[in-house]
């Protein structure tokens, strides 16, 4: 069972690569003012071949500026896309930008590039995030822990998104995320059928929450976490 699940992670990284780079991209490039509905269809179709299903917990708010999601690896972003109806724009780093297939496709789609190592890199994400909110209607999606974990616990939050929310006044809303590791594991290289649930905790609004909400938040997610694991046996 473990050379299959090795076997199937392969065939898996290689069937979202082909997607992404000879249907997606060209897709893209030839209708790009059906961006978010190229996006969220596909992305739903790489869930159904890849073995996974989808469930959603909680309602999205679609007054959120941005989204906050723990992360285990690619699947997390494929399946918040497959269950869109809008078009989130996504802050990845620049690194991704460069990447053959999938920089590509954040180019095409639109997305943030932060530079860490540039000291004006906060400037310019503070100037794209408001731009997406007051021009684009765009919520920004992005993963506080900065990296992709392999455990339970969440990782220490990188403090670039609470300085953005407060300064620019943000509508916040977490979500947790588990299942999405035994679908594809980026760590151990294996596969397996599983479902990912999405889990949408309460919105917060920064301009009028208390100096804390940045670690209640973080706290909110473990807690849900933990609670998944105990309860319905779902690891994140």
């Amino acid at each position: 069972m473990k050379i299959f699940a090795k076997i199937r992670f392969y065939w898996d990284a290689f069937l979202i690569s082909f997607i992404v780079a000879v249907i997606m991209i060209p897709l893209l490039a030839l209708f790009p003012s059906k961006k978010g509905t190229t996006i969220h269809r596909l992305n739903m179709f790489i869930i159904f071949l890849i073995g996974g299903k989808l469930i959603q917990i909680g309602e999205a708010d679609p007054e959120a500026d941005m989204i906050l999601m723990n992360h285990q690896g690619i699947v997390d972003i494929i399946g918040m896309e497959a269950l869109q109806t809008g078009h989130l724009r996504w802050i990845a780093k620049k690194e991704l930008f460069d990447t053959p297939w999938f920089g590509h496709l954040l180019r095409k789609g639109d997305m943030i590039s932060i530079d860490r190592e540039n000291k004006t890199g906060l400037l310019k994400l503070i100037k794209d995030v408001k731009e997406s909110q007051t021009i684009k209607h765009r919520a920004v999606a992005l993963f506080p822990e900065g990296t992709r974990a392999d455990g339970q616990e969440l990782l220490s939050f990188k403090s670039g998104a609470k300085f953005i929310a407060k300064k620019i006044g943000l509508k916040v809303q977490p979500v947790v995320i588990t299942g999405s590791k035994y679908l594809l594991n980026e760590h151990n290289r294996t596969a397996h059928n599983s479902t990912v649930h999405y889990i949408y905790l309460p919105t917060i609004d920064v301009k009028n929450a208390p100096d804390d909400w940045y670690n209640t938040m973080k706290t909110s997610m473990q807690k849900v976490i933990d609670d998944e694991l105990d309860h319905a046996s779902r690891s994140r």
